[in-house]
């Protein structure tokens, strides 16, 4: 029984959603988002309520069931509050800025390393050791937070790289002199 795919889902004020043969669009103050559906997936809109059904108990039907309902979920959150994750960049000389519409992260190689911003994602550096990435897409923002944080990723001896807010790194102990 899939616990997630039986909740509803609250469409709250502001936020309009389609549902055209599996094809889901939500409009919301913050944008549009489209994405077509599993067709074996029922998808039910109730007034303010959207419900997710599955035809049979079979095996991927449950799977897809609840990976159904969580798409449409974070859909709906996305048009209507959005998504941010947060970086933080630790170690000597690394550091990131902003030119135009592109990241520049200065990580500890010969060069620095510059990231095209997606259509759809907004990248802030409040601090020069700080990268918030914000969108409407939860998977396309984790997605951008994954390709910085892969630039250099936190080693365990110096805690040194990019990592995300909050994310604890397991440290190691160095060699031992005799």
């Amino acid at each position: 029984m899939s616990r997630i795919g039986l909740k509803i889902i609250e469409i709250p004020e502001g936020v309009e959603v389609k549902n055209d043969n599996n094809k889901v669009t939500v409009k919301g103050p913050k944008g549009e988002l489209t994405r077509q559906l599993h067709e074996d997936m029922t998808i039910n809109i109730d007034g303010n309520e959207l419900t997710v059904a599955r035809p049979t108990d079979s095996k991927t039907h449950r799977a897809l069931h609840g990976t159904t309902r969580s798409l449409v979920a974070n859909m709906v959150e996305g048009v209507h509050k959005g998504f941010e994750k947060a970086l933080e960049i630790q170690g000597v000389g690394y550091r990131a800025q902003k030119q135009g519409n592109k990241l520049v992260v200065n990580a500890g190689y010969s060069h620095p390393v510059e990231i095209d911003t997606p259509a759809g994602i907004e990248i802030e550096v409040p601090a020069n050791t700080k990268v918030v990435v914000k969108g409407i897409d939860k998977e396309l923002v984790g997605a951008v937070a994954a390709n910085i944080r892969a630039i250099r990723k936190p080693e365990p001896y110096k805690g040194k790289g990019i990592r995300y807010e909050g994310e604890y790194v397991r440290r190691k102990e160095g060699k031992t002199a005799k």
